[in-house]
């Protein structure tokens, strides 16, 4: 129970460090990658010793690490853009309701099966989905709806893949190591895109960049690594622990931005919500 307590405050908390990019005039792509060279000496350095000569033979997981790296890079800076346009709120609903498609992945590859509880599930996750990330345009104000769709599908997939990885593809290999291996090429990527922008004079590594890397990575890392962790150590079904960890996570961070950023807490964005809680409870009941 408790690394999945952290887990939802460590996830929770990188909403809010991704608001104070906007704030504090951060280098959203630089901190990302920074981030993920954080977060891959943290798993390297805690937990090398897990390593197994073997899992170089028992390579299957490799490719779904790469697969991983490419979704971590790719949704963490649309995750970061979205929450400074869209709000820390939205931006956590979309990613969180995510479950969904997680779901419907887990019914088709795990032959799960399927009833119209959960089909209602999914009919009013949808519903809330739209109630928190329409908006009509007033004067100046922008929104990226886009953003949310894409964060919707693209954390969905990313989740299923992370948990059928953890039950079939990682052999002697740890889910620590992975996830730092996972996280180590994202930054592996990133690091080869910024060094081109900055061999290009489009862009400039600043101290305060470094730091923020730095303190977006801690809770990263921690986020991934102990999901994977509650997975095996709560005794419950995975979808029982992502209904859980998911609602969790929107709750905290809907509140967040709500209160402590000052976002607009419509009557849509508040139905939506609601309608994203009763969604996951619907979901978490139905499995």
């Amino acid at each position: 129970m408790i690394p999945l307590i952290f887990s939802i405050a460590s996830a929770s908390l990188i909403f809010a460090i991704f608001k104070l990019f906007d704030r504090f005039k951060i280098d959203t792509f630089q901190a990302i990658v920074v981030n993920y060279i954080t977060a891959f000496l943290i798993g390297l350095a805690l937990y090398s010793d897990e390593w197994n000569p073997r899992a170089l033979e028992q390579n299957n997981w490799m490719i779904y690490a790469l697969l991983c790296s490419l979704l971590f890079i790719g949704l963490f800076f649309v995750m970061a853009r979205s929450s400074q346009i869209n709000g820390v709120a939205s931006t956590s609903i979309a990613v969180k309701m995510s479950m969904v498609v997680s779901l419907i992945l887990m019914i088709v590859g795990y032959s799960e099966s399927f009833t119209y509880f959960k089909l209602l599930g999914i009919i009013i996750a949808f519903m809330g989905l739209f109630l928190v990330s329409y908006e009509k345009k007033k004067g100046a104000k922008t929104s990226a709806t886009w953003m949310l769709i894409l964060l919707f599908f693209g954390s969905g997939a990313l989740d299923f893949i992370l948990n059928y990885v953890q039950k079939y593809e990682l052999g002697v290999l740890t889910p620590s190591l992975f996830t730092a291996i996972g996280l180590g090429t994202a930054g592996v990527i990133g690091l080869g895109i910024l060094s081109l922008k900055m061999i290009l004079g489009r862009s400039r590594l600043e101290i305060r960049t470094i730091i923020a890397g730095i303190l977006l990575g801690i809770p990263n890392y921690f986020s991934i690594y102990l999901l994977l962790l509650s997975y095996k150590t709560t005794g419950w079904t995975d979808s029982k622990v992502l209904a859980i960890t998911n609602v969790s996570i929107l709750i905290v961070s809907a509140m967040i931005g709500f209160l402590a950023f000052k976002e607009n807490a419509s009557n849509q964005k508040i139905i939506g919500l609601i309608s994203a809680i009763l969604a996951i409870g619907i979901l978490y009941i139905a499995n």
